[in-house]
């Protein structure tokens, strides 16, 4: 009897689904820098330009609404949910949050009255002096033993902000002064965070912190607000500006932070050193254009110098020699250059 010819039996194979297409890390780049600027910008328009005088109203607000949404993220999104692993008490919130949450306020409210006073392009400049004021808390604050050959690297940072500054034609004390402290109250708020994170425990991603503080801050800003401008603000004022405004600039402020936690996962150090610089020059040339801000020869030769020892003192020199390679390495069209 012959037999019974077998039907072949091979499963076929489900396919699966195709990959969903992950953005190229230059979308996350470009959308950091835009809204990074975007911020600054907008924040001078409202200060300066549209003549709404109000910086610690402008701070308490964007606290405010960043506090509501965070709280809303939290509820209907899973962006927030690592903040479950974080053991937070009252006691460490009162210990360590809201000290640091005090700090937070005074360097946004410092820096937004520099706007009042000084132009964005000369600001962005003096902000290249950040890593050096961070740098000295840390060696203060015992966070980081003093390395006296790091005091080198931070010389060319200092150096170009002084020659910068002896070229701005509208220097003024008051707003140099606040954005001197705004810069010393945000370099301790970035160590008692760096102090805060040391322990593995209390990892947190730039959204998780503002969940944190932000409402601790929003309160602190309320009572200094409801002291000093409360008393000169009225419904006026803002319905000239517009509430659509205030809740655009809120809102850009806000997607600024989420962007942060987006960019940090998508790119590397030397990407975001790099990204920073590119978007600090950006936002110089952005002021010459919008706000008609002059800026020397001399202050742009005393900026490159600062931004030179700030890429190297970021990178070190190691990472100064691995990037000219990699320049190199693109512009010879992708042949290895000749040592």
């Amino acid at each position: 009897m012959a037999a019974k010819s077998q039907l072949p039996t091979v499963n076929t194979p489900v396919s699966a689904d195709p990959p969903k297409a992950a953005l190229h890390p230059a979308f996350y780049i470009a959308t950091w820098i835009a809204l990074s600027s975007g911020v600054i910008i907008f924040n001078k328009w409202i200060l300066h330009t549209a003549g709404f005088s109000f910086p610690l109203f402008l701070t308490t607000w964007h606290l405010v609404f960043a506090t509501i949404m965070t709280r809303l993220m939290a509820r209907f999104t899973t962006l927030l949910d690592s903040r479950h692993q974080v053991p937070m008490t009252s006691r460490i919130y009162m210990r360590a949050i809201v000290p640091i949450g005090a700090f937070f306020s005074l360097s946004l409210i410092c820096g937004n009255l520099a706007y009042l006073y000084l132009s964005v392009s000369f600001i962005q400049m003096l902000k290249a002096t950040n890593s050096v004021a961070t740098l000295l808390a840390t060696w203060a604050m015992g966070i980081a033993p003093v390395k006296l050959s790091l005091l080198g690297n931070i010389s060319f940072i200092v150096l170009g902000v002084i020659i910068a500054s002896i070229g701005e034609i509208k220097f003024t004390l008051i707003g140099f002064i606040c954005q001197f402290f705004a810069t010393i109250f945000e370099s301790v708020r970035l160590v008692m965070v760096q102090r805060l994170l040391s322990s593995a425990e209390f990892k947190m991603d730039p959204l998780v912190s503002l969940y944190y503080f932000a409402p601790a801050c929003a309160v602190m800003n309320g009572i200094i607000t409801a002291v000093v401008e409360l008393p000169t603000l009225h419904m006026s004022d803002i319905y000239q500006l517009g509430i659509g405004t205030l809740f655009a600039n809120a809102a850009v402020a806000f997607g600024l932070n989420v962007a942060v936690v987006f960019l940090i996962g998508k790119t590397s150090a030397l990407v975001l050193t790099l990204s920073g610089v590119l978007k600090d020059i950006l936002l110089v040339v952005a002021s010459m254009m919008i706000f008609r801000d002059p800026v020397t020869p001399l202050q742009a030769f005393g900026y490159a110098i600062a931004l030179g020892g700030l890429v190297y003192y970021k990178l070190g020199k190691d990472g100064v020699s691995n990037l000219l390679a990699q320049i190199r390495y693109q512009l010879c069209g992708g042949a290895r250059p000749q040592n």
